[in-house]
């Protein structure tokens, strides 16, 4: 497996909002610490829908010490008196239209979250699908990773273990449970639903979960995009052309062969806590004498 290598691509992120977790304080922090930035959404799955979808990006910076040793905070949003913790950086430029945060993001639109290095680890360690997924991303899909990023890109496979496993069912069932419009889960897209009966891309997300959990446990990786015969499925599901019975029978399928995955999973029953925060520990100290 070839090393990651650097690339000192953008670091800029967009300006602070009236938000709890996009203070102009907190967009500093994330600028000025960051060592990976990434796309994480349907591009770099292989499913976006041309004209359709926004770009998700995540990243991960390290704090100043302040944040680490002290009681630092931040400000809860640009115009909040309150302060928050610091945990990460939140900005959806669909904030910027009329409607701000009840806006729900489209086409050409931009959101971005850059984790503190010791939430996403928290995250990361517990199995967490959408964290995990920023070791994976291929470098045509990454937009900054300095040395400490590509350490850690290295080292995937510390936080990789069975505890994955009951993440991905339980996000697997969100999102099919937000597909079915059930009472209490995330809102559908009512344009999809009237179109084809059910939301389309939370049910290629549900199913793509599936994919990568099953991969996950069985080589310790996600293949990103995800390969064929894959690919051409989900996107059949993500255009509508598969009927909810096939959808909800692939998606019984997927359940079972994730529960068969964890049952026979290659990778380890804990991941590597040891060595991650000893990672922690070395890249915020380095980071601290140089800042």
């Amino acid at each position: 497996m070839s090393m990651a290598r650097a690339i000192l691509g953008d670091r800029s992120l967009p300006a602070g909002f009236n938000h709890p977790h996009a203070s102009e304080e907190a967009r500093a922090i994330a600028e000025a610490g960051l060592i990976l930035r990434v796309q994480v959404g349907s591009g770099v799955h292989g499913t976006s829908i041309s004209g359709q979808d926004d770009r998700d990006e995540m990243g991960i910076c390290l704090e100043p010490r302040e944040f680490v040793t002290g009681l630092a905070r931040v400000p809860r949003g640009i115009d909040g008196e309150a302060e928050v913790e610091f945990e990460q950086y939140q900005r959806h430029t669909v904030w910027d239209k009329p409607g701000g945060l009840a806006n729900r993001s489209g086409a050409g639109d931009l959101d971005v979250v850059i984790y503190s290095a010791r939430k996403w680890c928290r995250l990361a360690l517990a199995g967490n699908p959408t964290v995990l997924l920023a070791l994976f991303v291929p470098d045509e899909e990454v937009v900054f990773r300095n040395e400490v990023g590509a350490e850690l890109v290295d080292n995937a496979h510390r936080f990789v273990s069975k505890l994955a496993a009951a993440r991905f069912l339980g996000y697997l069932q969100s999102q099919k449970s937000a597909m079915l419009g059930e009472s209490g889960a995330h809102t559908n897209r009512p344009e999809l639903v009237a179109v084809h009966g059910y939301d389309t891309k939370f049910a290629m997300h549900a199913l793509r979960l599936g994919i990568q959990g099953v991969e996950l446990l069985g080589t310790g990786r996600i293949t990103l995009p995800v390969p064929e015969p894959d690919l051409s499925f989900l996107r059949s599901v993500r255009r509508g052309e598969v009927s909810l019975p096939e959808v909800l029978k692939a998606l019984d399928a997927s359940e079972a062969e994730l529960a068969a995955a964890e049952a026979d999973a290659a990778v380890p029953d804990e991941p590597d806590r040891e060595w991650v925060d000893d990672w922690l520990h070395r890249s915020h100290l380095a980071y601290w004498e140089t800042s």
